[in-house]
């Protein structure tokens, strides 16, 4: 495992092979921030848990210098339900016009509708690795530029309301739009004028035991070259063997409505377990095992440095 050092290299020569550069990703510091979301309880919508968690991860990003803003909405969910919804976009350099994309989900599945254990299946998901860890990686890239100079600017969007998509107990036919409904709203309202940052990376759940990141059908559609920059960065900085390049699944996830309504070209590095019977997604998706005891302090740093790499070669 990396220290949490630094990792800059310059070389003389512009043909040299690609070096690692950027500062070290500390994964403690990630696992902090995912165990910090988490002591909240279940971030499920509309409950007291998910507002708490909304001011503390706001007052982080302010915390690192980041401009933040909170997109608040009122989405209807597949049930009728209305979420009260907040978007959350915290920018570093928000005065550079040149710009990166990263995001997250930040709610918790309001079911573990894929719990081994029917009595399971209607308790609320802790969402240790499908939510916090991917806004736990996204704060502490925050923190570290926060200590450093980045010639480009870099947003970071922690989406909400996510995970209320069709339950499998229940008879509502699932088209697809019942899922990710905060980056729906989003992309149809960008929150500036105008916004087209180089290219978005999603994370979702990026802290997992045993994860392996293979190459998303949906990201290769869309944004196949921003694929080939992150599984280069990741090579580069001696993680190649977590992201295979083969192609996992086609996913219905938040890069889907970045692509399609706001037109920014934006990937999914989300896990995949093909061996895995309980789901491709791994063991604990969707069930009441997701919690801090399955995070691997590991993945969050081969996936944090990898986006500290794509970053800082800008």
């Amino acid at each position: 495992m990396l220290s949490c050092g630094n990792l800059r290299k310059q070389t003389a020569d512009e043909t040299a092979v690609a070096q690692p550069v950027g500062p070290a990703f500390c994964a403690d510091s990630a696992y902090q921030y995912c165990q910090a979301q988490c002591d909240f309880g279940p971030r499920v919508m509309n409950s007291v848990a998910h507002d708490q968690c909304e001011q503390w991860i706001i007052a982080k990003f302010k915390s690192f210098g980041m401009e933040v803003m909170a997109q608040k909405a009122d989405l209807k969910g597949y049930d009728g339900t209305i979420l009260h919804s907040t978007n959350i976009i915290a920018s570093y350099k928000p005065e550079l016009s040149e710009r990166v994309l990263l995001c997250a989900h930040w709610d918790s599945r309001p079911w573990a509708d894929n719990d081994p254990d029917e009595a399971n299946h209607k308790k609320p998901v802790m969402a240790a690795n499908d939510g916090a860890s991917g806004v736990a990686v996204m704060l502490e890239v925050a923190r570290l530029l926060s200590a450093d100079t980045l010639g480009i600017g870099v947003d970071f969007i922690c989406f909400d309301a996510e995970d209320w998509g069709v339950p499998q107990w229940s008879d509502a036919t699932d088209d697809g739009n019942s899922w990710a409904l905060g980056a729906q709203y989003w992309s149809a309202n960008l929150h500036r004028k105008g916004y087209k940052p180089r290219f978005g990376i999603l994370l979702d759940m990026v802290g997992g035991q045993g994860a392996q990141f293979y190459k998303e059908g949906m990201s290769l559609q869309y944004a196949s070259n921003v694929v080939d920059k992150v599984w280069r960065a990741a090579q580069v900085v001696g993680f190649g063997s977590l992201f295979p390049t083969q192609t996992g699944g086609y996913i219905t996830d938040d890069h889907i409505p970045v692509n399609t309504k706001a037109k920014i070209p934006t990937i999914d590095i989300i896990p995949y377990y093909p061996n895995c019977e309980q789901s491709s997604f791994g063991p604990t998706w969707h069930t009441v095992n997701d919690d801090m005891a399955h995070i691997d302090k590991n993945t969050l740093q081969v996936v944090g440095q990898t986006m500290i790499q794509v970053l800082y070669s800008e």
